[in-house]
């Protein structure tokens, strides 16, 4: 049982790119904000998170926010 695909290829290409993005961006902050202190781990985490389930989103053609019943306008 696995979710319905409610997003078009364009969609998916924004999903990917944004969730790429987020997974870089994360990595970043792990590697090189260290004047963040103890904050840099749950930020870096967090963005690290979003951006896999961003890939995954992507990887499916699911949006969990259309999914709930909210309109995307991509």
């Amino acid at each position: 049982m696995g979710a319905a695909c409610n997003i078009d290829s364009r969609g998916r290409r924004f999903r990917a790119v944004i969730g790429f993005m987020m997974v870089i961006i994360g990595v970043v902050i792990a590697a090189f904000a260290h004047h963040w202190g103890v904050w840099r781990w749950p930020i870096a985490s967090i963005a690290i998170l979003l951006g896999l389930f961003g890939l995954y989103e992507a990887r499916r053609g699911w949006c969990a926010l259309r999914a709930m019943g909210f309109r995307t306008p991509i």
